[in-house]
Formats: structure tokens, sequence, C-alpha cells
């Protein structure tokens, strides 16, 4: 199969019955935004989609490419910033005009599936605000922030292979916990969530090679909403002295539609003040912050509404320190923001920071509520500037709460 060619004849039958697309006034998936997913409908396999208004588009059908009809986000990102700057002009145009009736479908009706094969995971810790507080609430005798915090952007390698679609349901996981007379094992009972933004990496850098800040929008694809869920007991007992394990590892859910990094150019915003001065890899003299306001729903309640304009490390800056030693990125890989919170109690992106530990409870339609029980649901939601003036949507990532497998 040659990728990244049409298939002669591919749009032959399907143009006779052509559409025009509506999107509603002020919707947040207009023709500035343009996300890709993979979908499926009943009885057909899964296949790449871009999410315009309130439909979906096969770009296999549309765009007669092969690539396209991947289960997969992999193999088109795989092709480089040249072919996705070549496709994002040509669905614009394609979704402007008209449309084969027959690769449109309703947003409401298709299942979403993980939009990439995840090849590996890094999650970082890039919030000024989030490490402080933590650094309160577990050290409040000594200062917030450890000695290195301000030098590079700390993170921890985690598991790809428990990385999951929005919609996932998150089984309740067990790990040993800490008790007066020793660990005991059973299921976590501070179970937290995390709102945090992803970056995916599209083109990869070999083994032995550092990329630079300034690499860093030709080898990052796209965004995508991330909840790092914690069990934050498990991890209180075992992350000492080689940080987050079985606490971080059982789930992690990202959003199904990436978006691509070109939807973002009007999101860009200077970042905070670095003191002290970074070393000079990490020194990225660009706009280093992204203007998008996050909302955090726990059982349909609106609790927080984080923005990630105040983040410390920028996502160039976590790419260069992630390859500074030599490793490489392969496309897939999914690196992680950390926590995005902000200055203000309503701004906190976990619960641990919410809750100030569990000392503080919120009320939850009635319930006083410090971490998530069986049966809860968390949805995270974030809109960013469009480069067409209104605002446009990263989507989605929900998950509900199951009880502890015994």
């Amino acid at each position: 199969m040659d990728v990244g060619r049409p298939r002669a004849g591919a749009l032959g039958n399907a143009v006779s019955n052509p559409t025009r697309l509506e999107i509603p006034d002020g919707s947040p998936f207009g023709t500035d935004n343009l996300p890709y997913g993979v979908f499926s409908t009943p009885g057909s396999a899964p296949r790449i989609g871009v999410r315009v208004g309130e439909s979906v588009v096969d770009l296999a059908a549309t765009l007669g490419d092969d690539v396209f009809a991947s289960p997969s986000l992999n193999a088109f990102m795989a092709q480089g910033k040249p072919r996705w700057d070549e496709v994002r002009e040509r669905v614009g145009a394609l979704v402007a005009g008209e449309v084969p009736a027959a690769a449109v479908h309703a947003a409401a009706a298709v299942t979403l599936h993980l939009p990439f094969e995840v090849a590996d995971y890094v999650d970082f810790y890039a919030s000024e605000h989030h490490a402080a507080n933590v650094g309160r609430i577990l050290r409040p005798d000594a200062e917030p922030l450890l000695p290195n915090w301000k030098h590079l952007p700390v993170g921890y390698h985690g598991r790809s292979s428990t990385v999951v679609v929005s919609g996932t349901e998150i089984t309740r996981p067990c790990g040993q916990k800490a008790r007066p007379d020793g660990p005991v094992f059973g299921p976590t009972e501070r179970l937290d969530l995390e709102v945090e933004l992803g970056f995916v990496v599209g083109t990869g850098s070999r083994m032995g090679t550092r990329l630079a800040t300034a690499d860093f929008a030709e080898h990052v694809f796209g965004v995508v909403l991330v909840n790092d869920w914690s069990a934050r007991d498990i991890q209180a007992w075992e992350y000492q002295p080689l940080g987050p394990h079985l606490g971080k590892s059982f789930a992690t859910s990202i959003s199904p539609w990436v978006v691509p990094l070109a939807a973002l150019e009007r999101a860009r915003v200077p970042g905070p003040v670095q003191d002290p001065a970074v070393l000079p890899y990490l020194r990225d003299d660009r706009d280093r912050g992204l203007d998008i306001d996050f909302a955090l729903r726990w059982n349909g309640q609106l609790v927080s509404y984080p923005a990630y304009r105040d983040m410390y490390w920028s996502p160039a800056q976590m790419l260069a320190h992630l390859t500074a030693a030599g490793a490489a990125c392969s496309t897939g890989d999914l690196y992680a923001s950390g926590t995005v919170s902000g200055p203000t109690p309503g701004e906190r992106g976990a619960l641990i920071e919410l809750t100030w530990g569990g000392r503080d409870p919120v009320d939850v339609a009635g319930r006083p509520s410090t971490f998530l029980e069986d049966g809860d649901e968390v949805v995270i939601s974030a809109t960013a500037p469009g480069t067409g003036g209104g605002r446009i949507g990263l989507g989605e990532v929900a998950g509900r709460i199951a009880a502890a497998r015994q």
C-alpha cells in the first residue's frame, strides 16, 4: 500500500451526493479547529475523522488516502510537519465546500477510540502553584518547592499501556497503604484526579541526540486533555525514594480529539518569568504559555476552573529536557504537563489541593466530599482562543469510578 497518496477514483461515487456542513454559531469545533480522532460506526472498522461542528468527516472517504483508513493517527503523524500542514489546508478547503454525504456522520452517533497508539508516556510537574500547594500540604514546616524545581521540569515515567480514551471506566486500584502498625494492602481510600494538558509527539528523534526548545513545533503534532488519576495514599507510602509507581500507573485518561498545534497559534501568550535563569538548553525565547481555560466537573458540578497560561515550564522546555540525556522520542509518545493549577482556590486542578489534603471537604450536590467515591464521574473540558476570533474546544475527558476488584 502506498500510504500518503490518494486512491484513484476514491471520491468518484461519493461525490454524486454532496452536502454542506452546517456549523452552529459559536461552535467550539469550527474550521479554525479541525481536530483529528479515530471513530467507528455500527458495522465499520475504526478510521480517522475530523470533527466539524456536530459532525465527524471520514477522511479516508473524502481525501482518498489509505493512511486515514488506519485505526490510529500514528502513520499520518509520522509523515511530518509539511504533510500535517498540507492535509490541514486540504481539510479546511474540503469542509468549507461540499462534502460527500456518505462521509459525514453525526458526532453523537459515532464511537470514539484511542486516537493514537501510545508509544511512551512521561508526566511532568510544571505548575508552580500546584507544586507549592502540594509542598505546603505534605511538608508544612519546610520550603514548599524542592531545591531542583525551578532548575528543571520535574517528571516521572508512566505506563503507556494504561492510557485509555475518555469514557473508559476507571477501576479503583489496590496497593499498599501506611498504617501505624505497618502497611496494609487494599483499595485506595484517597482516589484523586489531575487536570492536565498532554502533548502528542508526531515525529521522533534518534537515540543519542537532543532536541532544542526551537524543535518543538517540528516534532509535536497536537494536544489532548489528560486526567492522570492518582491514588494518594498508595503514592504517599511508595514514592520515596524513586517516585510514583502503583499510585499513578493504573490509569491515565485522554480526550478522543487531538487538536493540532496549528489551531493554537492565537493561544500563545508569554509565560511566567523564570527566576533563576534556566540553563542554556532550556531557554525558550518565544511566547511559552498557552491561554487555555479548563473546567472541572465532579458529578456534574463545576468545582474548579484552572488556567494553563500560568504554567511555569513550557511544553518546549519539557520536550528539551525529556531528550537532554539522549533518550529517543517516538511517534505516538505522550507527555503531560502535570496538574494545572492557579493562584486561587477555585483554580486548583487536583482534589488534594481543592480539599487541602482532605481537611476541607467540597460540597458536591449536598455531599461533603474529599476524594473520589465509587460511582463518581469526573469530566474535564477546555477551550482556547481560535484563529477565527472565537474560542475553540479541546473536547472533554471523562471517567467514572468503579469499585475495586476483589
